[in-house]
């Protein structure tokens, strides 16, 4: 915001009352100052292009001229209005809008740490009454504290993934430049790419520590919300990462150590930073890094999120504070992925190995550096005096080697990552529960298609346990058990399962469920299936679940008729049993073409009066009665079918010789069948010779003779040879 402060008195009067003027170019001056006069009035006339009477000066009550004189001043960067002119040291603290906070963050309580918030208010309250008692609680209050730094010691030195990235995330977690004010002598602030605009989210500058200079570069996240909007959260675009590559390639030129501090869940993945090349300009940094012929050391400060802390993370040296993680995609990111749902966070930050010790188990980190217990929060100072030892100690280090064995240094240490050992046996690759591909999963018509193709196995299996149906179902099954863990995984009831399964195996097998364990696994079978019953949600399982049902229940009835089959098979008399058996030899016989026995008849009519008195003695009712067809036509019929194909192939060929042009035709069509053609000419002459004979077959004899021939067959298939009984659900 402009500044301006004004000055009224007397403007040098000379002899004789004049005004006198110190002119110099095409200024004027008074001392140092501006006349306020000549600079309002000049804006003035830019303004609105005339120049204002009022300005042109004025006189005060005695006649006496004066003029205003201000000093403008647009921002507080870079030197302020009150400097020391006797300043000796720390001007560099001025070229920075890095400030300290005019009020103290407010302290945030992580979830994991409230039994210390609770241990901590119980020491206030004790200190508080022995305050206002004036009593000594000395002994309790020791006792109280002692146990809070036991527990303490015992909650950060025994910390889960999740909770250490929750520390990272620690919204008064020290920032880089915290860090980096703390371990420098004098620090200056380098700004812009040179190619487009100064991004905040990426700060670069020289800073020396006992006397050598470093170039410093590192994500920079705000301290409050205020901050954190101006810095963009630390999540730098394209200008962020090109104007650390321009101080990298100052630093080579001039021979500086590089150092680097990430911070930052990742690069700026807007419209805007995709449409200026963010994946070139991390790309280009990744490039130019391992060509960098000075020491290069990195520490992670806080998190490390993807490709942009790679950006500025190809170091010589990889150090990572004791609560900082380091990571491809955020555990949120990868739970929303992997299990449908970011509530699997704690599992995926497990699965992902993202913090300071897994790093340094598997030689990505070379070391990492202590922080004091509550986190770096808790006294940044010590933590920024940590971070310099461990940068010190390796710049020494590294600057024992020469160029070439520099890059190689830098080179073998990405190569070595991952790597593996000739012979070793390898674990072998798991397939995590990912979601299946499109490819793989069976669409509803091959579901259709499996269900009745089982179920014809089933219906025609001599006995219940035929091999193959038995395969068949167990891979169904097999199946059906695959998607329902996944359905489990993905509604976030995997953790619940586990622990229920768990209380489920510790139950005695002898006694029934207890009515807790009973209501949680309903609750949790409600919930589960409250899940699965959205629509257009886990189809593929809906429709398996459906096909095992529907072959469950398949396999149940032919066991029920099976076992009904053998109560009525040993209810049936033997002279009724003999009687069926003649009536299926002159079935036989009648299929052969042999005259049918009227005996035979009645004696099938008293059989089946039997059988129905059998069925009724064992409660069945029957509720129907089909006849078998005989498959096979009599032989008359067979010299009847004939006689007619002959007459209806005399025809044709009488229609063929009197119909103009058709045997041509004919012929044409052998010619293109010969070759092999199957063209649309084919099908063309094949069409119309057979419009031409249809046309022309107009026979009413020949007609009858066809349809007498139908119904003589028809008939003949309706003899009542055997009565076949049908049963569902207990019902014949």
């Amino acid at each position: 915001m402009a500044t301006r402060s004004l000055v009224a008195g007397k403007c040098g009067r000379g002899r004789g009352g004049e005004d006198r003027r110190f002119e110099f170019g095409s200024n004027s001056y008074f001392g140092k100052d501006f006349f306020a006069s000549e600079l309002l009035n000049i804006s003035f006339i830019r303004a609105n292009g005339y120049r204002s009477k009022a300005l042109k000066g004025f006189r005060n009550e005695n006649g006496k001229r004066f003029r205003v004189i201000a000093k403008v001043k647009k921002h507080d960067y870079p030197w302020p209005d009150d400097i020391d002119p006797n300043i000796t040291d720390g001007h560099l603290t001025y070229l920075s809008y890095f400030k300290p906070l005019d009020e103290k963050p407010k302290p945030v309580t992580l979830p994991f740490e409230k039994p210390l918030v609770d241990l901590e208010q119980k020491i206030i309250e004790v200190c508080r009454m022995a305050d206002e008692t004036g009593l000594d609680f000395t002994d309790q209050i020791g006792a109280l504290e002692n146990k809070y730094q036991q527990a303490l010691k015992e909650l950060y030195t025994h910390l889960t993934p999740i909770q250490r990235l929750a520390i990272a995330r620690h919204p008064n977690r020290p920032t880089v430049l915290d860090h980096i004010l703390n371990i420098t002598e004098k620090w200056v602030e380098l700004h812009g790419d040179r190619a487009g605009y100064d991004d905040p989210a990426m700060v670069t500058g020289i800073g020396t520590m006992d006397g050598k200079s470093y170039m410093f570069i590192g994500h920079q996240k705000g301290r409050n919300t205020k901050e954190n909007i101006f810095r963009n959260f630390a999540m730098p675009t394209p200008h962020g990462y090109r104007k650390a590559l321009r101080m990298m390639k100052y630093a080579d030129h001039h021979g500086l150590p590089i150092i680097t501090f990430v911070d930052t869940p990742g690069a700026f993945a807007d419209l805007k930073s995709e449409e200026l090349g963010q994946g070139e300009a991390i790309a280009q940094n990744l490039r130019t890094m391992f060509g960098l012929k000075v020491p290069i050391v990195t520490v992670v400060v806080g998190e490390g999120g993807s490709g942009g802390a790679l950006a500025i993370a190809c170091p010589n040296k990889l150090f990572m504070l004791e609560n900082s993680v380091l990571y491809v995609a955020s555990p949120e990111a990868c739970a929303a992925i992997l299990w449908k749902s970011s509530k699997a966070a704690p599992k995926a930050a497990e699965k992902l190995r993202i913090t300071a010790q897994e790093h340094y188990k598997r030689k990505i980190a070379d070391d990492i550096i202590p922080e004091p217990l509550g986190g770096a929060h808790a006294d940044p100072v010590w933590t920024s005096q940590q971070i310099r030892l461990a940068i010190t100690q390796a710049i020494e280090e590294l600057t024992k080697m020469d160029t070439e064995e520099l890059l190689r240094h830098r080179m073998l240490k990405f190569r070595s990552i991952g790597g593996f050992q000739e012979g070793k046996p390898v674990e072998p690759e798991r397939k995590r529960n990912m979601k299946p591909s499109d490819a793989s999963m069976l669409n509803a018509a091959d579901i259709e298609s499996d269900l009745e193709r089982l179920k014809k196995k089933i219906l025609e299996a001599k006995v219940p346990s035929d091999p193959i149906t038995e395969q068949a179902i167990e891979k169904l099954k097999q199946d059906v058990d695959k998607e329902v863990t996944r359905a489990f995984i993905s509604m976030g009831l995997q953790e619940k399962l586990e622990s229920l399964k768990l209380e489920l195996s510790r139950a005695p097998n002898d006694q029934p469920l207890n009515r807790n364990l009973k209501e949680k696994v309903d609750k949790l079978m409600q919930e589960f299936k409250q899940n699965l019953s959205r629509p257009g949600a886990y189809l593929g399982l809906k429709q398996k679940l459906e096909k095992l049902n529907m072959v469950s229940r398949l396999i149940e009835l032919k066991e029920k008729g099976e076992k009904l089959k053998t109560q009525i098979n040993q209810k049936i008399p033997a002279d009724v049993k003999a009687k069926l058996e003649q009536l299926e030899n002159a079935q036989e016989n009648l299929s052969k073409g042999d005259p049918l026995d009227r005996n035979l008849v009645v004696e099938a009519v008293k059989a089946k009066k039997e059988l129905m008195e059998i069925f009724k003695s064992a409660n069945l009712e029957i509720v129907g009665v089909t006849k078998r067809k005989v498959a096979t036509s009599l032989p008359e019929l067979k010299e009847k079918i004939v006689n007619v194909n002959k007459e209806i192939s005399g025809e044709i060929e009488r229609i063929i010789d009197d119909v103009a042009g058709l045997r041509g035709k004919i012929e044409e069509l052998k010619a293109e069948m010969a070759k092999g053609s199957s063209s649309p000419k084919v099908e063309k002459l094949e069409a119309e010779i057979k419009e031409g004979i249809l046309d022309a077959l107009d026979n009413t004899a020949l007609k009858e003779k066809v349809e007498e021939l139908r119904r003589e067959f028809a008939s003949s298939l309706e003899v009542a040879t055997d009565d076949k009984v049908t049963t569902e659900n207990g019902r014949w």
